[in-house]
């Protein structure tokens, strides 16, 4: 699988511009603020029907604009795809693969794996369980329709029930039976969401163990815990027993949108006893974890985005991370580097087809490998 073109057109800072691209290596080079990265959000976009950076819509049509499209021609096992994104201010976002209308974008999550590495990753760290939530349920919405459906479902009821207990607070008036629908469902949803969740991470965790290894050279024990009170056993009781704090609240304590996921390194929290180093070896070990699950699970390898990764990693990770792009253990490679010495001397070495571009002031131009 590759993405061939791409089309952007009142995307961010681009007005309307075209590229075409290798299927191993693209480099995107220029200087910080040029639009090097909005164009891996672009192909992000396609991929996963939204933004990785901003998920306002309108925030992302150039300015004094009134729409933005972005399209590509992907192929598959064999197929050639084409796919357009549309949004208008005020208007419901499309996506259109071979000229027919997705019904809902959620029926396009999986088609085309993508997985990014980016400066803010380091969230997935230091922030809270949201950003953790997020990073396996991307996973797991692309490996496991069955999955994104039940976590569609649990949000818009999540959302449905937080609103009955604010208009309770407001009101002054409870109704019991009103609510109940909600919690059943909510319950359910919970049960299947965590049992898929418990499968997935005894299934990454191995491999995050096997990459760090490998990424740092190091025999420090790395894993990742899932953290939940969502266990059949005493989930309902609990969430029954939850009400009056709900009320009070006037939002939903106990449920799946609450779970964690506890990075660790011999036993301890990384996030407060993990060096600088070991930090950057676990993320980009979560990465090429993602990366394997997705290939292994979907057959395919997925898109590798990787920004400004050269500037946040020292040599010695740079070398490992450039050892298994030489081995091919990727598929295509979408990279963006403010200094274009560094990186052509970095891929010199690398036996691929490789494509540099030149990012000027919303510009983007074929530039020559030497």
């Amino acid at each position: 699988m590759h993405l061939k073109n791409i089309k952007l057109n009142q995307f961010k800072n681009y007005k309307q511009e075209r590229a075409v691209f290798s299927k191993e290596i693209n480099c995107f080079l220029g200087m910080n603020g040029s639009g090097k990265t909005n164009i891996l959000d672009a192909i992000h976009y396609l991929c996963f029907t939204r933004s990785a950076f901003n998920t306002i819509d309108s925030q992302n049509i150039l300015h004094e604009e009134s729409f933005f499209t972005i399209g590509g021609e992907f192929e598959r096992e064999g197929k050639d795809l084409e796919l357009r994104c549309v949004f208008e201010a005020g208007k419901k976002k499309q996506l259109i693969l071979s000229g027919k209308p997705y019904d809902k974008m959620s029926d396009h999550i999986g088609l085309f794996p993508v997985v990014m590495i980016a400066p803010d990753d380091i969230q997935l760290i230091k922030g809270g369980s949201e950003d953790r939530r997020k990073f396996v349920d991307s996973m797991l919405s692309q490996l496991d329709r069955n999955y994104l459906q039940a976590l569609v479902r649990y949000q818009h009821f999540l959302k449905q029930r937080n609103a009955l207990l604010k208009q309770f607070a407001e009101s002054g008036k409870f109704d019991k039976e009103l609510l109940e629908p909600y919690n059943r469902e909510l319950i359910s949803l919970s049960h299947v969401i965590y049992a898929k969740r418990i499968e997935f991470i005894e299934n990454f965790s191995p491999k995050l163990e096997h990459h760090y290894r490998v990424i740092s050279d190091s025999k420090e024990a790395v894993t990742v815990r899932y953290e939940s009170h969502c266990d059949p056993e005493g989930f309902e009781k609990m969430f029954r027993e939850s009400l009056q704090r709900d009320l009070a609240l006037k939002r939903t304590n106990k449920g799946i949108h609450r779970d964690d996921f506890a990075f660790e390194i011999d036993g301890f929290p990384l996030k407060k006893y993990g060096s600088q180093g070991q930090q950057k070896s676990y993320l980009i070990a979560l990465k090429l974890s993602q990366f394997q699950v997705l290939e292994e699970g979907m057959g395919v390898k997925p898109i590798l985005l990787l920004d400004d990764i050269f500037d946040k990693l020292d040599d010695a990770r740079i070398e490992k991370m450039v050892s298994l792009v030489a081995d091919h253990q990727f598929g295509q490679l979408f990279i963006t580097d403010a200094r274009p010495e560094r990186s052509k001397q970095i891929l010199s070495s690398i036996d691929a087809e490789k494509t540099f571009f030149r990012i000027e002031k919303g510009t983007i131009r074929p530039e020559p490998e030497g």
